[in-house]
């Protein structure tokens, strides 16, 4: 049967602030339908809302809430690179994995569980956290189908610890279990934004051990990190790569609203750097993480969140860039 007979249906778009006042309507990522059938998507958007892997001040959990709700704001086109996700791939907002709040191994295996049955139908996952936590299931589920992948990591902190209060599950230690369990293609793995005060002098050294590049806010200020990332991509090209963006990688001056906040961070202009200079790499996934709107009531850390991840969209392959 021809196209002609049989045409595709039209692309999820959101919905405009013309049609419906930004205040009104089902709170979905960019007020995107909600409805789609994920085996005719090719990217879910999707939350996560688990924090009790959290160490010091919880509330990520309110995170794909907070995204959800401050994405309102978001239009459809990238005026900056032109880009047009919506256009270019069908998109829409999946919901939420229903993971425990009592029990984080439960809530991990339920996150993995949710993310195979995703990636099942060959689609590229764009997830709102919760706490870093939820990267590991997410990455175990992500190595299933595309063999270890490199990562693109933006964070305040490595989150390479063996054990928090003698837990080897928590929002402190995934990329140490990724390693451990072969999910990273630890040469292609870039750390950006790592800072902050540690516990010893060779705190970030294992990620170097492992063949990590470990960028330091202090590499990062007072410059355009658009040279970086032209590294970058010469580093963790060639092969499946994942793009976490802790929200603390910033500034807690533009992003108050995190568990874990650390001075001396990146810029929003360089975050969007970074985001954008992923445009190229085969991007299997991304998130942005921890997130938690009940420590900044401007809302404005969860404003930062839908950006970052409307920008990550952008820069996913198969997105068009309108002439």
């Amino acid at each position: 049967m021809s196209d002609t007979q049989n045409p595709q249906p039209p692309n999820p778009q959101p919905l405009s602030g013309n049609e419906m006042p930004r205040y009104g309507g089902i709170a979905t990522f960019m007020r995107l339908p909600g409805r789609i059938d994920p085996a005719d998507l090719d990217v879910a958007v999707v939350g996560v809302p688990l924090d009790i892997g959290t160490s010091n001040r919880p509330g990520a959990r309110f995170g794909p809430r907070g995204i959800r709700d401050e994405s309102v704001l978001l239009r459809p086109y990238n005026m900056a690179t032109r880009a047009a996700p919506f256009d270019s791939l069908r998109i829409d907002d999946v919901g939420d994995v229903a993971a425990s709040p009592y029990d984080l191994l439960a809530a991990v295996d339920a996150i993995e569980a949710y993310f195979d049955s995703l990636l099942g139908h060959g689609l590229i996952t764009a997830a709102m956290g919760g706490d870093h936590t939820v990267v590991l299931p997410i990455l175990k589920a992500m190595a299933k189908r595309h063999g270890p992948v490199g990562l693109v990591h933006i964070d305040a902190h490595t989150d390479i610890n063996d054990t928090m209060y003698g837990s080897k599950i928590a929002h402190g230690t995934p990329f140490r279990r990724a390693v451990e369990a072969g999910v990273l293609d630890c040469d292609r793995v870039v750390q950006i934004g790592v800072r902050g005060t540690g516990y010893a002098a060779d705190d970030f050294d294992w990620s170097r051990d492992q063949g990590f590049r470990v960028v330091q806010a202090e590499e990062c200020w007072y410059r355009s990190l658009e040279p970086l990332m032209a590294e970058v991509r010469e580093q963790v090209g060639g092969g499946p790569v994942y793009l976490s963006f802790d929200i603390d990688g910033l500034d807690p001056a533009f992003a108050p609203g995190t568990g874990t906040p650390e001075v001396g961070g990146l810029t929003m202009p360089q975050a969007l750097e970074v985001i954008r200079g992923c445009r190229g790499l085969d991007l299997v996934g991304c998130d942005v993480v921890e997130i938690a709107p009940i420590y900044d009531t401007s809302g404005m850390t969860s404003l930062v969140g839908a950006n970052l991840l409307y920008e990550m969209l952008c820069v996913l392959p198969g997105v068009q860039v309108r002439d």
